[in-house]
């Protein structure tokens, strides 16, 4: 089934309305959101916002019938969100049919060991006993180049085939300004921040992770491994208690299992925790819980303040990486992913840049974390063509 909630009337100029203008781009307006059950196709750009919280004013106003597009990392930097003119919900995941084909790719180091330094530069910070430092997320990049383009839509399709799940998303992030300007974010993630339908909402955060085997035994091993790690499950726990303290104010009942359970991607296993309540004012949109509860520490830390300066010290600028991507309707419904798992294509689409991170605490193994990013930059790699064993 597919049904067309807002009526086109036209594409004109994009119009920020926290004060910028954006320019139109060769993919203005597109957005793909690819879920299991559903999916969001929407096109055309009728205003922009690169405030998120005047996208919130206006979706509560009733100005516009909807908003789509991406969160950042940091709550000070420009987000990339949009009334479409066009946008269709899917019944399952999505389908796309006659992509181009995707380019040869020159891949970067993908085992860079600057990744160490950053890792073990955490570590001691977390292990000093005067920081109130708990838990800190950091992140790596793998850079591809290309002699040819790579259409964003190559990625999507590609990078919803490579899940069973179907999970994928593709964004312009032109409505965040002329830095952003004809940049794509694409990617697959397993993970919901937010789902909102009527009064009821869900969540599904994942901390804590395993590599996958291809022999079942040692497979199994790994998640059975996972389940008792005392580091994945302090580090799960720090989620779900920040998830737990947001939510609460919005819902009159919230569902939390106490312990999480096993979960995967064919890349990794995740500690996961299906978290589930009914709201106390079922008009509240998802974009403003959504709002609310990011960033998590499964993408940040905590304490989030202290989370922020040390990523912003030892890593850098994220960009849209560790965000969310999702969509809000007038009535409040819509579906917000957090932003892993993917990669940022160049305005002149021949530079990629991938994403990966992990969760750090003061027991965390530099190698190990290395690993890790190397298997979840994985899922991205792969879909593109581009083998983790280079």
């Amino acid at each position: 089934m597919t049904r067309t909630v807002v009526v086109d009337r036209g594409i004109g100029t994009t119009t920020t309305r926290s004060g910028r203008r954006g320019e139109p781009t060769r993919e203005s307006g597109v957005f793909e959101l690819s879920r299991p059950d559903r999916s969001i196709s929407a096109s055309g750009v009728r205003a922009g916002f690169d405030d998120p919280r005047a996208a919130l004013e206006q979706l509560r106003s009733g100005s516009v019938s909807a908003v789509v597009g991406a969160l950042p990392f940091r709550r000070d930097r420009p987000a990339a969100l949009f009334e479409p003119v066009t946008m269709r919900h899917h019944d399952g995941s999505a389908a796309v049919t006659h992509a181009p084909a995707l380019p040869a790719f020159t891949v970067g180091n993908l085992h860079d060991a600057s990744h160490l330094d950053r890792v073990a530069a955490g570590v001691a910070v977390l292990a000093d006993a005067s920081s109130p430092l708990q838990k800190v997320v950091l992140a790596r990049t793998v850079e591809l180049s290309s002699e040819h383009e790579t259409h964003p839509m190559a990625a999507f399709a590609a990078l919803v085939a490579g899940t069973p799940t179907g999970n994928g998303y593709c964004v312009d992030l032109s409505s965040a300004g002329a830095e952003y300007s004809g940049r794509t974010l694409v990617g697959s993630s397993p993970e919901v921040l937010i789902r909102k339908s009527g009064d009821v909402v869900s969540c599904h955060p994942l901390a804590g992770s395993a590599p996958r085997f291809t022999d079942p035994e040692q497979d199994r091993s790994s998640g059975r491994t996972l389940t008792q790690s005392s580091k994945d499950l302090r580090e799960h726990a720090f989620v779900v208690d920040a998830l737990r303290e947001t939510l609460a104010p919005f819902c009159k009942t919230l569902d939390i299992p106490d312990q999480p359970t096993l979960t995967n991607t064919p890349q990794l296993w995740h500690l996961g925790t299906p978290i589930s309540g009914v709201l106390a004012d079922p008009s509240t949109p998802s974009l403003e819980m959504a709002l609310a509860l990011h960033p998590t520490p499964a993408v940040c830390g905590t304490p989030t303040d202290v989370a922020y300066s040390t990523i912003e010290e030892l890593e850098g600028e994220r960009g849209f990486y560790g965000g969310a991507v999702g969509w809000c309707d007038a009535g409040g419904d819509g579906e917000w992913m957090v932003t892993i798992r993917c990669a940022e294509i160049s305005a002149d689409r021949r530079r990629i840049t991938a994403y990966g991170g992990g969760g750090i605490i003061a027991e965390s193994d530099p190698d190990a974390e290395l690993a890790e990013t190397v298997t979840k930059l994985g899922t991205v790699l792969r879909a593109l063509g581009v083998s983790t064993d280079v």
